[in-house]
């Protein structure tokens, strides 16, 4: 599961990991997956007030989910349809995250993004949490997609990068509020297609994206809000 290639900064705090999971932790992990989704089906969020649907169907497992509807974003601790809780996050994006967050506590969110060939995520903020200090962690499977970053104002200049299956990202330190987003999901190349395609059948769509983001949302107990 070790890093393949060397990280690379691609601001203060916002680190790139290429091919972080290789081929046998892509797949433990789309196994691991498609079991939680099997317990906590994917739902098309809305936009708050408008009610307007994304086009990235998601879910999450661990103690919280973050969800979106005409309510508003938060955080709550069961599905919004089936009422039953979350499921346990991965245990290999647990290991990913050990291995890369540098925080003293566990991910209490795993939101699960599952991206059509169509979709994208326009540039957002991840400011719902309460706990800043912690960083988020994305893992990537399925085909690659083109992963856009800018500053702390959404009027910033934005760069790009091509997120592969494997890819690991994490967003701390300086970075941990920038506006970032998906443009589009890219074809897949032959020799770095993942194994989201074969073990999420009926969830991912062929040539889909699947994407995990870690999140921590309270303070470790004993801990002040930052």
């Amino acid at each position: 599961m070790a890093a393949t290639a060397r990280a690379v900064a691609l601001a203060p705090g916002l680190i790139h990991h290429p091919g972080y999971l290789d081929a046998g932790a892509r797949a433990n992990l789309a196994r691991e997956v498609a079991a939680a989704l099997a317990l906590a089906p994917p739902v098309t969020p809305r936009m708050p007030r408008t009610g307007r649907p994304f086009s990235v169907r998601m879910t999450n497992c661990g103690a919280l989910g973050w969800v979106s509807d005409e309510a508003g974003y938060r955080y709550q601790p069961h599905h919004p349809e089936t009422g039953a809780p979350w499921p346990e996050i991965p245990p290999t994006a647990l290991a990913a995250w050990a291995a890369l967050s540098g925080y003293p506590a566990p991910p209490e969110a795993c939101l699960v993004n599952l991206y059509a060939p169509g979709a994208r995520m326009g540039l957002h903020q991840d400011r719902d949490e309460i706990d800043r200090a912690a960083p988020v962690l994305s893992l990537s499977l399925g085909s690659p997609a083109l992963f856009r970053y800018g500053g702390l104002r959404r009027g910033d200049p934005t760069r790009s990068v091509r997120l592969q299956p494997g890819d690991a990202v994490v967003i701390g330190g300086p970075a941990r509020l920038i506006f970032h987003g998906i443009d589009r999901i890219l074809a897949p190349e032959a020799d770095l297609l993942g194994p989201a395609d074969a073990l999420l059948p009926g969830f991912l769509p062929s040539g889909g994206r699947c994407n995990l983001t870690l999140r921590r949302v309270n303070p470790p107990r004993g801990a002040a809000p930052p």
